[in-house]
Protein backbone atom coordinates (compact mmCIF):
# COMPACT_ATOMS: atom_id res chain seq x y z
CA UNK A 1 0.00 0.00 0.00
CA UNK A 2 1.42 3.41 -1.00
CA UNK A 3 0.89 6.80 0.46
CA UNK A 4 1.63 8.06 3.93
CA UNK A 5 0.43 7.00 7.34
CA UNK A 6 -1.46 9.71 9.21
CA UNK A 7 -2.59 9.80 12.83
CA UNK A 8 -5.30 12.36 13.56
CA UNK A 9 -5.21 14.49 16.69
CA UNK A 10 -8.61 14.96 18.34
CA UNK A 11 -9.33 18.39 16.87
CA UNK A 12 -8.28 17.21 13.40
CA UNK A 13 -10.70 14.28 13.61
CA UNK A 14 -13.57 16.41 14.86
CA UNK A 15 -12.98 19.09 12.24
CA UNK A 16 -12.73 16.44 9.49
CA UNK A 17 -15.98 14.80 10.56
CA UNK A 18 -17.74 18.18 10.81
CA UNK A 19 -16.23 19.51 7.55
CA UNK A 20 -14.96 22.41 9.64
CA UNK A 21 -12.88 24.97 7.72
CA UNK A 22 -10.46 25.29 10.65
CA UNK A 23 -8.88 22.09 9.32
CA UNK A 24 -6.09 23.20 7.00
CA UNK A 25 -6.36 22.58 3.28
CA UNK A 26 -3.18 20.48 3.37
CA UNK A 27 -4.53 18.28 6.18
CA UNK A 28 -7.89 17.96 4.43
CA UNK A 29 -6.21 16.87 1.17
CA UNK A 30 -3.97 14.33 2.91
CA UNK A 31 -6.90 12.81 4.83
CA UNK A 32 -9.05 12.65 1.69
CA UNK A 33 -6.32 10.98 -0.39
CA UNK A 34 -7.29 7.31 -0.72
CA UNK A 35 -3.60 6.34 -1.07
CA UNK A 36 -2.98 7.41 2.52
CA UNK A 37 -3.81 5.37 5.61
CA UNK A 38 -5.61 7.43 8.25
CA UNK A 39 -5.44 6.21 11.84
CA UNK A 40 -7.48 7.30 14.83
CA UNK A 41 -6.20 6.41 18.27
CA UNK A 42 -8.43 4.73 20.82
CA UNK A 43 -7.16 7.51 23.11
CA UNK A 44 -8.77 10.07 20.80
CA UNK A 45 -12.12 8.30 20.90
CA UNK A 46 -11.79 8.04 24.68
CA UNK A 47 -11.01 11.77 24.94
CA UNK A 48 -14.06 12.66 22.83
CA UNK A 49 -16.32 10.40 24.92
CA UNK A 50 -15.03 11.97 28.15
CA UNK A 51 -15.55 15.50 26.81
CA UNK A 52 -19.11 14.68 25.77
CA UNK A 53 -19.88 12.99 29.11
CA UNK A 54 -18.53 16.00 31.03
CA UNK A 55 -20.47 18.49 28.92
CA UNK A 56 -17.35 20.11 27.43
CA UNK A 57 -18.25 18.89 23.94
CA UNK A 58 -21.71 18.76 22.41
CA UNK A 59 -22.99 15.62 20.74
CA UNK A 60 -26.50 16.59 19.60
CA UNK A 61 -26.79 13.67 17.18
CA UNK A 62 -25.59 11.08 19.71
CA UNK A 63 -22.69 10.12 17.43
CA UNK A 64 -20.20 9.07 20.12
CA UNK A 65 -21.51 5.50 20.51
CA UNK A 66 -21.34 5.17 16.72
CA UNK A 67 -17.78 6.50 16.38
CA UNK A 68 -16.22 3.10 15.66
CA UNK A 69 -18.58 2.49 12.74
CA UNK A 70 -18.30 6.13 11.57
CA UNK A 71 -14.52 5.73 11.39
CA UNK A 72 -14.86 2.57 9.30
CA UNK A 73 -17.39 4.29 7.01
CA UNK A 74 -14.90 7.13 6.51
CA UNK A 75 -12.11 4.66 5.65
CA UNK A 76 -10.15 5.25 8.84
CA UNK A 77 -8.33 2.65 10.90
CA UNK A 78 -8.76 2.40 14.68
CA UNK A 79 -5.40 2.28 16.45
CA UNK A 80 -5.48 0.47 19.80
CA UNK A 81 -3.50 1.71 22.78
CA UNK A 82 -0.80 -0.89 23.35
CA UNK A 83 1.60 -1.29 26.30
CA UNK A 84 4.50 -0.15 24.11
CA UNK A 85 2.59 3.07 23.37
CA UNK A 86 2.04 3.67 27.09
CA UNK A 87 5.74 3.16 27.84
CA UNK A 88 6.74 5.52 25.02
CA UNK A 89 4.25 8.15 26.21
CA UNK A 90 5.69 7.96 29.74
CA UNK A 91 9.22 8.44 28.36
CA UNK A 92 8.37 11.64 26.51
CA UNK A 93 9.75 14.89 27.91
CA UNK A 94 7.10 16.86 29.84
CA UNK A 95 6.38 19.32 27.03
CA UNK A 96 2.68 18.45 26.98
CA UNK A 97 0.80 17.43 30.10
CA UNK A 98 -2.34 16.11 28.36
CA UNK A 99 -2.15 12.28 28.52
CA UNK A 100 -4.28 11.86 25.39
CA UNK A 101 -1.94 14.06 23.37
CA UNK A 102 1.12 12.32 24.78
CA UNK A 103 -0.38 8.97 23.74
CA UNK A 104 -0.92 10.27 20.19
CA UNK A 105 2.68 11.50 20.00
CA UNK A 106 3.92 8.11 21.22
CA UNK A 107 1.75 6.22 18.75
CA UNK A 108 2.83 8.43 15.85
CA UNK A 109 6.49 7.96 16.76
CA UNK A 110 6.28 4.19 17.12
CA UNK A 111 4.00 3.75 14.11
CA UNK A 112 6.02 6.09 11.90
CA UNK A 113 2.93 8.17 11.23
CA UNK A 114 2.68 11.86 10.50
CA UNK A 115 0.64 13.43 13.27
CA UNK A 116 -2.10 15.67 11.89
CA UNK A 117 -2.29 18.46 14.45
CA UNK A 118 -2.30 22.20 14.89
CA UNK A 119 -1.22 21.88 18.54
CA UNK A 120 2.03 23.82 18.90
CA UNK A 121 3.08 21.81 21.96
CA UNK A 122 2.76 18.50 20.12
CA UNK A 123 4.85 19.92 17.28
CA UNK A 124 7.74 20.42 19.72
CA UNK A 125 8.21 16.65 20.11
CA UNK A 126 10.48 14.61 17.86
CA UNK A 127 7.57 13.52 15.67
CA UNK A 128 6.61 14.35 12.11
CA UNK A 129 3.58 16.63 12.01
CA UNK A 130 1.47 17.98 9.18
CA UNK A 131 -1.01 20.78 9.10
Amino acid sequence: MGGVHLLLDTHALLWWLDDDRRLSRRARNLIADADNTVYVSAATVWEIAIQVASGKLADPDGAVPRLPSILVERGMVALPNLPAHAIEAARLPPIHRDPFDRMCVAQARLGQCALVTNDTLMKRYDVKTVW
